[in-house]
């Protein structure tokens, strides 16, 4: 192994936005490439982890071990032999739909490579930590930010490329709906969960595809929301319905959830749906005072009980890594 030392500043901390999973493309995949996916990253959630050389190794904070998992994977993959203290200093909520797992990874990726001076490689990275899988949408929103569309997987054992990237409009808001006490389908049940639906047919694939290449993307370069929105409610529309025998027969995993997005729908919201599997809803709104208002109804609405709603901006930039002066060693 070769031994390459950290490089001044000794301590380095990687920031990733929380992002939402809009929606599948193409879970028939009869044309050679399968999955492909649009997401969003977005501002107010966010996982920072912070990486220092050390005497021996050291982690703390929430998902320690998770990111400790990471860490040691990424040393015997570049060839380290130091120790490290890492620290999680914020995560967004695990097993939510926003993304948490994907951006854990990469942040210590990056982190791990920066204060070594080594080159990212956000892609490869993800392959190694098992990111990617399905979605290639987390590990371009980390690179990028702003709203993606990767691809899908063909016949390459690649993360999916992203085949769009395009800002997200700076007035518009989105509303994040979260359930604390659920959590949706995640790691071998997420497998089997798409193992067992049911064959998703190829004119249904083809009309998500013409919704989001015809619909959805222009509107948004036009800043047209109404087009936008109806474009992603009917994408949620068809993958929901598809996904209701793994969520109770429901288009959403959270009927608390599904209940105050109803709110917001008939209040004017627009871009009704579920993150990945939820239990996250999201739906957008025109402006910071709209989507203010908004969240308002919905809090004070009976089906905002016990929901986390939030007015959150889009991020148009990916993750953010920083050196700092190390923090001394505890005694």
């Amino acid at each position: 192994m070769n031994v390459i030392p950290p490089i001044e500043p000794a301590r380095v901390t990687a920031t990733a936005p929380a992002r939402l999973h809009l929606g599948f493309l193409d879970l028939n995949g009869d044309l050679g490439r399968r999955f492909g996916g649009i997401g969003l990253a977005i501002g107010g959630l966010r996982t920072r982890v912070a990486i220092q050389a050390a005497a021996q190794m050291h982690r703390d904070g929430a998902e320690s071990e998770r990111a400790g998992r990471y860490l040691d994977t990424m040393r015997r993959t570049l060839g380290l032999t130091g120790a490290y203290r890492l620290t999680v200093e914020e995560t967004v909520p695990a097993h939510a739909g926003l993304g948490s797992g994907t951006q854990l990874a990469l942040a210590v990726a990056a982190a791990l490579r920066t204060l070594h001076g080594l080159p990212l490689d956000s892609r490869g990275d993800g392959v190694i930590l098992g990111r990617g899988g399905r979605s290639g949408a987390g590990i371009g929103l980390f690179e990028q930010g702003g709203l993606v569309v990767d691809g899908g997987h063909g016949a390459l054992p690649s993360a999916p490329p992203i085949v769009s990237r395009i800002p997200f409009p700076a007035r518009w808001r989105v509303l994040v709906v979260l359930d604390p006490a659920r959590q949706g389908v995640h790691g071998p049940d997420e497998s089997a969960a798409f193992a067992a639906l049911p064959a998703f047919a190829g004119d249904d694939a083809a009309r998500l595809c013409r919704l989001v290449l015809m619909k959805a993307l222009p509107a948004l370069v036009e800043a047209d929301i109404a087009s936008f929105g109806d474009a992603i409610t009917e994408l949620q529309a068809v993958l929901g319905d598809h996904y209701a025998p793994a969520q109770g027969g429901h288009r959403f995993t959270s009927p608390a959830v599904a209940a105050c997005l109803d709110v917001l729908r008939r209040a004017g919201a627009h871009g009704i749906g579920q993150s990945s599997w939820g239990p996250t809803g999201f739906a957008f709104a025109p402006a910071a005072e709209e989507a203010e208002r908004l969240a308002g109804l919905a809090r004070f609405d009976p089906a905002g009980r016990g929901l986390d709603i939030r007015v959150c901006p889009g991020l148009n930039h990916g993750a953010e890594i920083a050196h700092t002066h190390a923090i001394a060693p505890e005694q």
